[in-house]
């Protein structure tokens, strides 16, 4: 596996909540939220990036449970089509069902009230997707 900083995007209609890794990839850390309808996002994740350095970039493609795409997956995709636009960094696209179903769940056992901290559930959505991709990054390259 490439050594190098990983970055995941768990994209939404409202917040995009991010996630990184450590440059040797053996951990996924909550980053940020970032608003979909914060004018300045792109250079924000321009911002984020540039800062990061990352060698792979994640988004979590939000799938219904039989595996077919969502009206979500299209937005997702919209985004992907974004990040391309912004960096030559590689982007894929992760299969997310219950990330966010997942993290709500993980901090709500923490203590963490869910509608008071949204933005926290969108950064650990971000973390379940980056700990979901380095785990196949580690599987497909040994």
């Amino acid at each position: 596996m490439l050594r190098g900083r990983r970055v995941a995007f768990d994209y939404g209609d409202v917040r995009i909540g991010v996630a990184v890794s450590d440059p040797d990839s053996i951990l996924a850390t909550p980053l940020t939220t970032l608003l979909t309808t914060d004018k300045k996002l792109e250079t924000k994740i321009v911002e984020i990036l540039t800062e990061i350095e990352p060698v792979q970039i994640f988004v979590g493609k939000p799938l219904h449970m039989d595996g077919t795409s969502s009206q979500s997956s299209a937005k997702a995709a919209e985004f992907i089509g974004l990040l391309s636009s912004l960096t030559s960094i590689p982007v894929r696209s992760i299969d997310e069902r219950l990330s966010t179903v997942s993290a709500s769940r993980n901090l709500r056992s923490s203590g963490v009230n869910s509608k008071s901290a949204r933005g926290v559930i969108d950064q650990a959505a971000a973390v379940e997707i980056l700990e979901l991709a380095l785990e196949i990054e580690k599987r497909t390259s040994s």
